[in-house]
């Protein structure tokens, strides 16, 4: 008996916020595109969630990235564009932390080699301007005008708008199971049947490890708390969008950022370091974990006290760490037919429009012209 095969040009495995990027912009360029979910995106399952994402320009992680950057402020644009609606939120964004900090001295590295314009302020400066924010004396306070947010569920639900207007066919309540070469292409096989494309994007986001493959390069899933907390009366109206920025405390206890209030809800908070460790991505405890509560509630009382009032929502999200913590971006070492999108470790959504970008070259190109060099896929081998 012949099973059939639902045949396409190229094959994406997620449709969170790179799979979906990656099929607008495949499907733009002409070639037939099918998306495979395991659930309906935007969903909470995965990383592409929770309201709002970050968005920078002078990059601590590393220097290289702000040219990627450059690039993605722009496709976020054009996205914004081509989906009639606002999703990037350039609010400014304020970072504090020891002057001698990773996280300031590498944004400031990051703005010298690039000539990013960082404003740069002493604790008491400072609290002339942002008097809400309390900081220790040895701390800078840096504040970049062009960061801001994403709305992240409308970021994935803009880009797959075009990309099924562009042809590409979305196929969710689909669990992939495997992938292997045949012949000139690929095969996918799921819990639905076999599909078939010249070409295979893998942006599977907490189960990228399974599927990609690649034992030199473990990728560890790890809980995230997200916390929404309703400001006292007196202080709302000095920390809703438009009157407050974007922040970030680099402290002793871990690295904490969050969001102003925003649609009529409370300050987003929520720690980047630490997290437990996720054995299944489908099992995962989604309840409030009162110690991930406690440790941003004592950053907020020491750093943002206006901020802190009772709980109104929360949200667990999932990242998915590199062994560097860096991207894995390329094509796959075992299979030029493969590109792959993996291990964003938590501080990469906001590079989903140009990465969408990168996918589509990659797919059906071989190459781009794009520096991801850095983020190769080979540079683990040995």
């Amino acid at each position: 008996m012949t099973i059939p095969v639902d045949r396409a040009d190229v094959i994406v495995i997620g449709g969170g916020g790179m799979g979906s990027t990656a099929a607008a912009e495949i499907a733009r360029r002409g070639a037939r595109v099918i998306v495979l979910d395991r659930f309906p995106p935007p969903h909470d399952r995965g990383s592409s969630h929770g309201q709002s994402r970050l968005i920078r320009l002078a990059y601590f992680e590393h220097p290289d990235y702000v040219p990627l950057l450059r690039a993605a402020y722009r496709r976020w644009r054009d996205l914004e564009v081509a989906a009639g609606r606002a999703l990037l939120t350039e609010s400014g964004l304020l970072l504090a932390g020891p002057s001698d900090g990773e996280a300031v001295r590498g944004t400031l590295h990051a703005a010298a080699v690039h000539g990013l314009p960082v404003e740069c302020l002493t604790a008491d400066a400072g609290r002339v301007w942002y008097p809400q924010i309390l900081l220790p004396p040895d701390w800078l306070l840096l504040h970049e005008r062009c960061g801001g947010w994403l709305r992240v569920e409308d970021c994935v639900r803009a880009a797959l708008d075009l990309a099924v207007g562009h042809g590409a066919r979305l196929e969710t309540g689909v669990t992939v199971v495997d992938w292997r070469a045949d012949g000139d292409g690929v095969v996918v096989e799921t819990d639905r049947g076999r599909y078939a494309a010249a070409r295979l994007v893998i942006a599977a986001g907490p189960w990228a490890g399974g599927l990609l493959r690649l034992p030199s390069i473990p990728l560890v899933v790890l809980r995230k708390g997200l916390f929404w907390f309703a400001p006292r009366a007196e202080h709302r109206a000095g920390l809703v969008a438009g009157a407050f920025p974007c922040f970030a405390f680099d402290t002793a206890a871990g690295f904490f950022y969050g969001f102003p209030a925003m649609d009529g809800g409370g300050v987003k908070v929520a720690e980047h370091s630490g997290g437990a460790v996720v054995e299944d991505p489908l099992t995962v405890e989604r309840g409030v974990d009162p110690e991930e509560r406690a440790r941003v509630e004592e950053v907020l009382a020491a750093r943002l006290p206006a901020a802190l009032g009772p709980l109104v929502a929360s949200a667990t999200c999932l990242y998915t760490m590199s062994p560097d913590g860096h991207f894995i971006l390329g094509l796959h070492p075992g299979n030029p037919r493969v590109a792959v999108a993996a291990g964003f470790s938590g501080h990469g959504f906001k590079f989903a429009s140009v990465v969408g970008d990168i996918l589509a070259d990659l797919a059906l190109d071989g190459r781009t012209d794009l520096p991801i060099g850095f983020l190769a896929p080979t540079r683990f081998a040995g």
